[in-house]
């Protein structure tokens, strides 16, 4: 039976702490799905359609080269149950410091309760990527400021567009 992982978050936009969580992701499923979530309170600066290409154009080439099926969904719902529908086994979750441990293991033991053939599987961040936030770059890019060393040249591209358009 093959093994699937499921890779929730925002994404908006692509970092390279998300590509190190895929990075190590793929050594651990027979197929990794990057699950977008979308949440209509939430205003992004992507969209979700944006958002997968840039996650394809990213992550699909190390899933590729690690022999690894890949896709790009978007849910609207819990991630549990959309690792439920995927089939999914593992639930992939980036770990960067001792706060994002404790949001995690709550989060881990909800999805435990929701869905408890699904298991969680943290993933540390290496140092290069511990301090890089989705949040954080947008609010770098949004005052003009260079991020291209925290995310890949061509999300770097789409960040100095949109700060130009608007």
């Amino acid at each position: 039976m093959a093994r699937v992982a499921i890779y929730a978050g925002s994404f908006d936009p692509v970092t390279g702490g998300h590509i190190d969580v895929v990075r190590g992701a793929v050594l651990l499923a027979d197929r990794l799905v990057v699950a977008i979530g979308v949440h209509p309170g939430k205003t992004p600066l992507f969209t979700a359609q944006e958002r997968a290409v840039m996650l394809h154009e990213e992550c699909a080439p190390l899933a590729a080269a690690a022999g690894v099926d890949f896709d790009v969904i978007t849910f609207d719902d819990l991630v549990a149950s959309a690792a439920r529908r995927l089939g999914a086994s593992l639930l992939i979750r980036g770990i960067r410091d001792g706060t994002d441990l404790d949001y995690e293991m709550q989060m881990a033991g909800m999805n435990g309760a929701l869905a408890p053939d699904v298991q969680t599987v943290f993933l540390p961040a290496s140092p290069a990527t511990r301090h890089i936030t989705a949040t954080l770059v947008r609010q770098i890019a949004k005052m003009g400021g260079d991020v291209s060393q925290f995310v890949p040249e061509r999300v770097a591209r789409r960040l100095r567009e949109r700060a130009q358009a608007g």
